[in-house]
């Protein structure tokens, strides 16, 4: 097993855990190479916590692929929150959106097509088809929803976690499903906690449906007290709305803000960043 486990975020139903370290390996080692730490690691300390099957449609002939959704398929609750939050987001990080005149899409007729119209043409969502936008949006709801489904996440990142693990780096909805399995071992050996692009932090969407749940506002620490957790996040990165962990976590969390360039929530960015690579080598290093 690798002493750094990786754990991916949304919309990676159709690759596997040897297609995405295809990208992930080179990156996380370019950003140790930043920090000053090239020795640090090599490709076989480096592995992948895979679940993205969990969300892949069974194929079927002549239907293999992604749902055709479209925004009749964007449910009621948290789901059409969710997509206020990106969209209200989007609007303050880019001028090229249009920001929405209320503060609930429930009760404006349209306004989800709306939605997805403005956030079609930020530099963040630009180019993505909304089937898949509301694809990566169901995958959220799917995860903190579906019980079976999250379980059977956590099982898969779970079974990477060793006695030999050091650094856990996760991205996106990733951080949620790394974050809620460690927090479920308490004796674990991980020395350092990486979150890149992390949705943590958002209240009552996300934050407030967490395992364990938060007492008294203030998320559970995902381990030993040893554990050094690093969080982040471009300015620019919509999914990840809270960019400063530490009103939620407490301030042990380890907060940074970096500059990804027009790909914000692009993961090779925020490997390649030497914040991530300086957070990777701290984990690494003996203690």
């Amino acid at each position: 097993m690798g002493r750094i486990v990786c754990v991916h975020g949304i919309g990676q139903q159709v690759a596997g855990e040897h297609s995405l370290l295809r990208d992930w390996t080179p990156s996380l080692l370019d950003g140790l190479a930043r920090a000053g730490h090239s020795d640090a690691a090599t490709t076989d300390d480096v592995v992948m916590g895979f679940y993205g099957h969990l969300f892949r449609p069974a194929g079927a002939r002549l239907a293999v692929g992604d749902p055709m959704f479209s925004a009749d398929d964007v449910e009621a609750g948290l789901e059409q929150d969710l997509l206020l939050a990106w969209w209200r987001e989007a609007a303050l990080v880019d001028p090229k959106v249009a920001p929405p005149e209320a503060d609930t899409l429930v009760r404006a007729p349209g306004s989800v097509q709306a939605a997805l119209r403005q956030l079609s043409r930020s530099r963040f969502f630009g180019g993505l088809a909304l089937r898949a936008m509301v694809f990566d949006l169901k995958q959220v709801s799917r995860y903190l929803q579906d019980q079976q489904l999250r379980d059977a996440a956590r099982r898969a990142v779970r079974k990477l976690i060793t006695t030999e693990t050091r650094v856990v780096v996760a991205h996106s909805l990733g951080s949620l499903v790394a974050y809620e399995v460690l927090a479920a071992i308490p004796d674990h050996q991980v020395q350092a906690l990486v979150t890149l692009g992390s949705p943590l932090g958002i209240p009552n969407l996300i934050f407030h449906r967490l395992d364990p749940t938060p007492r008294d506002g203030l998320g559970a620490w995902p381990g030993p007290d040893r554990l050094v957790w690093t969080n982040v996040a471009d300015y620019g990165d919509v999914v990840a709305l809270e960019k400063d962990l530490r009103p939620r976590f407490g301030p042990r969390v380890i907060s940074a803000v970096v500059h990804n360039g027009a790909h914000a929530h692009a993961v090779t960015a925020y490997l390649t960043e030497q914040l991530t690579g300086a957070a990777i080598a701290g984990g690494l290093s003996e203690q």
